[in-house]
């Protein structure tokens, strides 16, 4: 497990750099930044608009995860590329399902 996914008693906490107007919607892997820490990449083909590229997000983590969208919350990163996620569900479940869905 990367400190970009971090699991608590309930939920599981997620770092993602996001790319808006990517092309695709699509989650890359996990990187590590020029500041040492590491985020999962993810890119959506949605503008920056109104909240749009979060939602698409939102949407694209959930299915990864294996959970409904309901359950994928923006914690904080509104307006930023880099995100923290609260994915709700059984941590084990969750980071077994978010890791197998990544692109080897």
């Amino acid at each position: 497990m990367t400190p970009a996914l971090t699991r608590h008693g309930d939920h599981v906490r997620l770092t993602v750099r996001l790319t808006p107007n990517g092309g695709r919607d699509a989650i890359d892997g996990w990187e590590t930044g020029a500041d040492g820490a590491s985020h999962l990449k993810a890119r959506v083909s949605d503008p920056p608009d109104k909240g749009k590229a979060n939602k698409a997000l939102i949407a694209l983590v959930a299915k990864a995860a294996g959970v409904a969208r309901s359950a994928v919350s923006l914690v904080s990163g509104d307006t930023q590329r880099k995100k923290i996620l609260r994915i709700e569900g059984d941590p084990e479940d969750v980071v077994s399902r978010l890791e197998s869905a990544l692109p080897r």
